[in-house]
């Protein structure tokens, strides 16, 4: 292990499995901290750099679903999710909350490490050169930096949303289904899931989300991004 290492912040009030995670992780590689509850991790992150953050969601007082929100006000840092609840209502209240991922509990040790590797692959995923930017509106769409602007203004998005925008972005102006966005970005989840991460998107780009002018839904197809 190196200091290049990917930085993992795992948060979970439970002592025993947050240290089996911990142990896992550092065997396969990755530096390790950890927090028992959200106020700890918050110290943390003022503290250190972290490349991504597996979190528990049913903490006691603040959840990690309130921690994520909070994250989202300010950063876009990768976060994994872990419960015990795993209807499909719950995996869409985490990653409406700006979640990347949702793991169900119990899990594998090795899905764990598949589902961060991918969260991590795709922040490093290089996109061909004829396919660098586009521009819609006042928006500025950089696909190789994952970066969103509104003339000078940063517009922050999480994983799965530069993910959402990157694969319309690829084919502007040409519809492209759910099934093939949730098939092409597994990070996303599956095709219900993708109209959540549609919404978020609509919120911090759309004047007025309820009616798009860019981010457009394809009746019986899905949805395509309208370039100037």
């Amino acid at each position: 292990m190196t200091d290049e290492a990917p930085h993992i912040l795992v948060v979970d009030d439970d002592s025993r499995l947050r240290d089996l995670l911990r142990r896992y992780l550092v065997e396969q590689g990755f530096r390790v901290t950890t927090a028992r509850n959200a106020g700890a991790a918050r110290e943390q992150l003022a503290a250190f750099h972290f490349d991504l953050l597996v979190l528990d969601i049913m903490m006691p007082g603040e959840t990690g679903l309130d921690l994520t929100q909070w994250l989202r006000e300010s950063s876009d840092v990768p976060v994994l999710l872990l419960s015990a609840m795993g209807e499909t209502n719950d995996r869409i209240a985490g990653l409406s909350s700006g979640a990347d991922d949702y793991l169900t509990k119990p899990f594998e040790p090795r899905e764990l490490i598949l589902r961060i590797d991918a969260i991590l692959r795709r922040m490093r995923q290089p996109v061909p050169p004829q396919l660098s930017e586009i521009f819609f509106g006042g928006y500025h769409f950089d696909l190789s930096r994952d970066e969103l602007r509104r003339g000078e203004e940063f517009i922050r998005l999480t994983t799965a949303e530069v993910s959402l925008l990157k694969a319309l972005a690829r084919q502007p102006g040409v519809p492209v289904s759910r099934d093939d966005l949730a098939a092409e970005n597994p990070i996303i989840g599956n095709a219900r899931t993708i109209d959540v991460q549609m919404t978020r998107l609509r919120r911090k780009i759309e004047a007025n989300p309820k009616f798009p002018r860019y981010l457009q839904t394809v009746r019986g197809t899905g949805y395509v991004l309208m370039p100037d």
